[in-house]
């Protein structure tokens, strides 16, 4: 993906992102803005930006991800940032596309803006207020955190990866482009964000947003909410508690694929996309 990145002031930061206009601009067609996961950034979405040549597309990297700094100490909101995009490009809503905390963020934007968004998409996440008790995925996390905080960073990356196989595979088994796009990715957020040339940083978590899995019902939208089949039971079951919570929610899972079905059956992800946008 080559898409030139550019910038756009929020408050404190400078958020980073890249913007595809439609081949052919049509009214009509609405815009559709990508989120990615934790630790990733906006090139997880390059076979979505390929696709959909036919819609104005925008991918941006999340404060402490990819290209957008994250000013040490400064309060944020991952959703107002998203908003804060839309209000830069005169853009009124958009579909919000989001993969685990890129999911769990749309949601965010829909339950604080909820005239901004046409549509959602969330895949591997339910809110921001995720509940875990996988014994897989605790013990992941647990990991990971006990990397983080000898601050070795191939044990951080180490643990990471073992989402993108998912319980019941092998890493080896995932598609090698896939693997490594995703360590590249997760390798430049650890060198860029946390582990600097200047020592390493502890990142200022996002201000929450409370009475997430509450206030759902008040979602009047679409929501899809899709999940792979290889993925963690703790992901898979919070997509369904999402699109059974809101009033027009639905399903679908994607075979053969864990927390990042977009990645690993694009052409799967990109029709259940297309058909959801065909129905606005």
């Amino acid at each position: 993906m080559n898409d030139a990145i550019q910038y756009v002031s929020c408050a404190n930061a400078s958020i980073a992102y890249v913007d595809r206009p439609a081949r052919v601009p049509a009214a009509g067609r609405p815009t559709l803005v990508f989120l990615h996961g934790g630790a990733l950034d906006h090139r997880m979405w390059g076979p979505q930006l390929a696709a959909f040549a036919e819609h104005r597309c925008l991918a941006l990297d999340a404060r402490g991800h990819g290209w957008t700094q994250a000013p040490d100490g400064q309060p944020f909101r991952y959703g107002d940032d998203v908003v804060a995009l839309l209000d830069a490009l005169d853009i009124e809503k958009a579909v919000l596309v989001g993969v685990s905390m890129g999911g769990s963020t749309a949601v965010d934007v829909v339950l604080e803006h909820p005239d901004r968004a046409l549509a959602l998409v969330v895949s591997g996440a339910g809110t921001s207020e995720p509940e875990f008790r996988d014994p897989w995925v605790l013990d992941v996390l647990g990991a990971w955190q006990r990397s983080s905080e000898a601050l070795d960073p191939e044990g951080w990356i180490s643990a990471f990866m073992r989402f993108v196989a998912g319980p019941q595979r092998a890493l080896s088994e995932v598609d090698p482009g896939v693997t490594s796009g995703i360590e590249r990715m997760a390798r430049h957020t650890l060198s860029t964000h946390i582990v600097r040339e200047d020592g390493p940083v502890i990142p200022t978590p996002a201000t929450p947003v409370s009475n997430t899995w509450q206030r759902l019902a008040g979602i009047d939208l679409p929501v899809l909410g899709v999940s792979g089949s290889l993925d963690a039971e703790d992901h898979q079951r919070m997509v369904v508690e999402l699109a059974t919570a809101v009033p027009r929610g639905e399903v679908h899972q994607i075979a053969g694929a864990a927390h990042y079905p977009n990645m690993e059956r694009p052409d799967e992800f990109n029709k259940i996309l297309l058909e959801l946008v065909g129905k606005l």
